[in-house]
């Protein structure tokens, strides 16, 4: 058996899959709402038989390998590896680089000696002396948590990494490129970040996917951007990566609950205050992979970003892929400073308590409207109802709306009705275009009934009886969907040598472009029956309304190819035994 295997074979998808969402038991499945679309009546199925999952929803599904690619946005061989640890499986470095070593894995190993370079240069080389005294002296940083987050020096020099990597290291320049760790310029290749305080940038698996370059402040250093990130490459994308994340995931799950802000200072100044549970995000506002990522580690949110106009934008713009999610959030009112980072350096105590005493987003939301409208006017009333209400009126929990309602319509001075009747009108405005659901494609019912059919003969306690006792019906369906009569012929040959059925060995025999419409049969959510006759005659029912229905599609049919050889004037043999054909489904049909 081959490593691949080995780890499939160990790996109890059940456990796994329970580690990320939770999983209840569902006769011999289990089932759960699909983490990869949003949904409220669980479709995702999960078989401890066959180890495998599928969504009804989404149509998505796989093994312990797909899930984990899909979850964790991996490639293969990540996801291998990392499952192979799991299981005590240590992966053949040669096998593994021959076949499955990926462009992301070398990018995530030059991104690791970039960062032990820039550390290096900050913490221990001359070059690096400058920036580290501003980061102790100035920003007042220590040592300790310079190494905690693996800071370091890029310097002036516009090839210092450029000779490391390539001259001692043996990279080309085309890695490099991949990485984003490079720029070309006049002819020449350069290191992409010079002259800048250095922040690798981790995933939540601890591999350095980019970094952000910070000006270092020195009057004698001409560069435009304060801030500059690594380029969009196969492993950083600015939408879905939070700074800090790998270090305050464990507390984050601790304590149920993240704090989020903006700048990377912010989040090393409250970790070294002993606040742990704080991430910055990469750009303005959360994204839906970002809300996505986050929802795994904790259920509060406390949004704690700059007090500007920009800041409460942010807030504003977060809000609805937050509220989509589920999440509990609230908002950190920072006190004496315009950020985290200078409001805990003057007083950490209050800032603490700013921490402690958070409020809820949409109390936030009214109160900073009300700050910048008057309410007592009309055309005051209008700005803040039109403010607020786009935010209210999208709240799922119906209590936790009329809450709001009632407070905006108290601090308004107007009734209770005129607000509702005002957030009735603003939903319905901005349903289609903000929260538009995208519908799924429809299939007739003669496919779903066909795919029912054949999930009822594959999860009947006894197979080989049940096909028995059918096998004459069964002849007279024309299938739509040609993998289910094939699924139905494969069993016919597989029970001419078994008498009991088992989906692995099954399996085995089976086509591969097979394998996905049987895995959906095997795994699609059936009710319960009383006793094996009522299971029987469901079976029955089901093969009658599908001949039903092929008839039907038959005489419309042909109905309609012999009006157009009658309007065409021709009296043909064909025409003959087109009348003849309906004639006798219509028969059959009576």
């Amino acid at each position: 058996m081959d490593q691949v295997s080995q780890v499939r074979e160990k790996i109890d998808i059940v456990s796994l899959i329970s580690e990320y969402i939770p999983l209840k038991k569902a006769g011999r499945n289990f089932k759960a709402n699909c983490p990869f679309h949003g949904e409220k009546t669980p479709s995702f199925v999960v078989s401890p038989e066959r180890q495998i999952w599928h969504c009804f929803g989404c149509g998505k599904g796989g093994d312990c390998f797909t899930f984990l690619m899909e979850y964790e946005t991996l490639e293969f061989p990540e996801a291998l590896r990392i499952l192979a640890k799991r299981v005590g499986i240590e992966i053949q470095s040669t096998h593994f680089e021959a076949g499955l070593t990926t462009k992301k894995e070398k990018i995530y190993r030059l991104n690791r000696l970039a960062l032990e370079f820039y550390h290096y240069l900050l913490t221990k080389h001359n070059v690096g002396k400058i920036a580290l005294s501003y980061l102790i002296e100035k920003r007042k940083i220590n040592e300790k948590i310079i190494d905690s987050f693996s800071l370091g020096f890029a310097p002036r020099i516009g090839n210092a990494l450029v000779k490391f990597l390539i001259d001692k290291k043996k990279y080309n320049r085309e890695d490099l490129n991949e990485a984003g760790l490079i720029s070309f310029r006049q002819g020449g290749i350069f290191d992409f970040f010079a002259g800048r305080i250095m922040f690798p940038l981790f995933d939540h698996r601890d591999n350095v996917i980019g970094f952000s370059g910070r000006i270092l402040e020195d009057p004698s250093v001409q560069i435009s951007s304060k801030y500059i990130n690594t380029r969009e490459t196969l492993v950083y994308h600015k939408g879905d990566v939070f700074f800090g994340l790998n270090v305050a995931k464990d507390e984050i799950k601790k304590q149920e609950r993240v704090i989020i802000m903006e700048g990377e200072f912010d989040v090393i100044s409250s970790v070294q205050e002993g606040i742990k549970n704080t991430i910055a995000v990469k750009g303005t506002a959360l994204t839906e992979n970002q809300v996505q990522l986050i929802s795994r580690f904790a259920q509060k949110v406390s949004l704690c970003f700059d007090q500007d106009k920009a800041g409460i934008d942010a807030v504003k713009r977060s809000l609805p892929v937050l509220e989509k999610k589920g999440l509990t959030v609230t908002v950190i009112q920072i006190p004496n400073g315009k950020d985290p980072d200078e409001s805990i350096k003057e007083n950490p105590v209050e800032f603490k308590n700013a921490m402690k005493n958070d409020i809820a987003i949409y109390d936030f939301l009214i109160n900073e409207s009300i700050k910048n409208f008057d309410k007592k006017s009309a055309e005051g009333k209008k700005k803040i109802s039109d403010d607020v209400l786009p935010f209210i009126s999208h709240i799922e929990n119906e209590v936790v709306k009329e809450h709001y309602l009632k407070k905006l319509s108290t601090e308004l001075d107007t009734s209770f009705e005129s607000v509702v009747r005002q957030a009735e009108k603003i939903g319905k405005q901005t349903q289609k275009s903000t929260f538009r659901k995208e519908e799924k494609q429809k299939r007739d019912r003669r496919e779903v009934l066909e795919e029912y059919l054949v999930a009822l003969i594959l999860q009947a306690k006894d197979v080989k009886d049940i096909l028995g006792k059918t096998e004459n019906e069964l002849s007279e369906i024309e299938f739509k969907i040609s993998a289910y009569k094939k699924i139905i012929d494969f069993l016919k040959t597989y029970f001419a040598s078994h008498n009991i059925f088992d989906s692995k060995q099954f399996l085995r025999a089976l086509p591969i472009e097979l394998v996905p419409s049987f895995d959906e049969c095997f795994l699609f959510p059936l009710s319960k029956f009383i006793n094996e006759e009522k299971y029987e005659l469901e079976i029955n029912n089901i093969i009658k309304e599908l001949i039903q229905i092929y008839l039907k599609d038959r005489i419309k049919a042909v109905s309609e190819k012999m009006k157009q050889i009658e309007k065409e004037n021709k009296d043909s043999e064909e025409l003959n035994a087109l009348r003849i054909e309906f004639s006798n489904l219509v028969s059959i049909i009576k």
